[in-house]
């Protein structure tokens, strides 16, 4: 077991030799073995161990052992207690990924503050094979079936070419002891009922089950890094980000290989589920204006590009502007403001700048969202327009409409924002002093 070990952390290149490692320590079986290993392979090594609070007695019985066991092998000794469970409740997630979260933090500061070069956690090939079956039961793309990756960041995983069996091995020719989790028996865990009650049936037809798939897991792994590429190549020659607005152009997608998958990857930052990616796809032949929403955003096909901004934009109703405010906030965006002698103002005609003639402007201004029924007289001419019109000839999207912002003074449109300027309030050559009003780059 000790040569497949250093065989793997040499061909995945997880460490080096003179490597300092912090080695996660739970007191079970499989990190007892880790300590074993990094033991007999002359690593430099601590134990971290975390007391997660869940089974009192147990978990003070679990540290006292893990303290022992630094002892045995004479190497620093790392521990923290946490309240789980209220860090769960305040951050709204599950026991277990409470637990998780707060281990890996934990890890990665003690990694840092002691000088040590990576965490090793005793993840091995079962865990691999549990990880993919939980994954395709759940439903998953191609990210959910290369395993545990071997290394993670500051996060290497010696022991996921050895088996189970390989670690029950090696405790009896050792004469090992650990300490039992009984949490691990019960099957109301969904890791725990696939452990005891899924994967004893599949190794009735492949009994080298963890063998295959740990190489499965490898190669879809390769097959993933293949096409990362080919997603990235499609992302650069396809999307832009604009302000609040992210654009995707279909041209480039047209001749694409397997795009829902593509588009699923494309789609990923915004939170869109494989369904309903599914049903834009059937959607892309059809006429614009069709809206796709997922948690945090919203997309319209508008045309032959798709439009994505995220849903809560314009959610901050109204704001005023006070003569002298030199800076306003609006949602995500920020709002400049200068007052400017016109005989020393160079005009400035970019849509995201408004050039207005203080004169003219009726203080407190108003940024708020544009409604049915507003409008205005664009710059250049003398009649009004009603803005829906205006954006439909600009052919807004749908989203980017509702999320367009207007600057109102008195009970007049003065701006557009990033659109157009009122004829009323423009610049002229009677003009003696300018507000200048300008959205912030971000």
């Amino acid at each position: 077991m000790l040569q497949k070990v250093s065989g793997f952390i040499q061909s995945h290149t997880l460490c080096q030799p003179e490597s300092r490692i912090l080695a996660a320590v739970s007191g079970g079986i499989d990190s007892v073995v880790l300590c074993e290993v990094l033991h007999k392979l002359k690593y430099d090594f601590a134990i971290a161990h975390c007391n997660f609070g869940l089974r009192p007695e147990d978990a003070e019985a679990d540290q006292v052992f893990v303290k022992k066991l630094a002892k045995k092998y004479e190497v620093p000794f790392f521990t923290e207690n946490f309240n789980t469970k209220a860090f769960a409740e305040q951050e709204k997630l599950s026991i277990q990924m409470a637990a998780r979260t707060l281990r890996y933090q934990w890890f990665e500061q003690v990694r840092q503050q002691e000088g040590y070069d990576y965490v090793a956690t005793a993840h091995h090939s079962n865990d691999t094979t549990e990880t993919i079956l939980l994954h395709l039961t759940k439903g998953t793309g191609i990210a959910g079936l290369h395993g545990i990756p071997p290394k993670n960041g500051y996060i290497i995983r010696p022991m996921l070419s050895v088996t189970k069996d390989d670690i029950f091995e090696l405790v009896t020719e050792r004469k090992l002891i650990w300490r039992e989790d009984v949490s691990n028996e019960t099957t109301k865990y969904q890791r725990n009922k696939i452990r005891h009650e899924v994967i004893p049936v599949l190794k009735e037809i492949n009994p080298n089950l963890e063998e295959t798939m740990q190489h499965t897991a490898e190669r879809v792994s390769h097959a993933e890094t293949i096409v990362a590429a080919y997603i990235e190549n499609l992302r650069e020659q396809s999307v832009k980000e604009a302000e609040d607005a992210w654009y995707i152009s279909l041209v480039p997608l047209q001749n694409a290989t397997g795009l829902p998958v593509v588009l699923h990857e494309l789609l990923r930052p915004f939170n869109y589920s494989y369904s309903v990616v599914l049903e834009l796809v059937d959607a892309l032949e059809g006429i614009s204006g069709k809206q796709f929403d997922s948690p945090t955003h919203t997309l319209v096909k508008d045309r032959d590009q798709l439009v994505i901004t995220p849903r809560n934009l314009s959610s901050f109703g109204s704001i005023l502007i006070q003569e002298g405010d030199t800076t306003v906030e609006a949602g995500n965006q920020t709002f400049n403001i200068k007052y400017i002698d016109a005989a020393n103002y160079k005009l400035n005609t970019k849509p995201f700048v408004a050039a207005l003639d203080a004169e003219q402007l009726r203080f407190p201004l108003k940024l708020r969202s544009w409604q049915e029924g507003d409008w205005f007289v664009p710059l250049g001419m003398n009649g009004k327009k009603k803005i829906s019109d205006f954006l439909i000839d600009r052919k807004v999207p749908a989203n980017l409409k509702s999320q367009t912002l207007v600057l109102v003074s008195d009970q007049s449109i003065a701006w557009i924002v990033n659109q157009r300027l009122d004829n009323r309030f423009k610049v002229t050559d009677k003009t003696e002093k300018v507000v200048e009003i300008s959205l912030a780059p971000r």
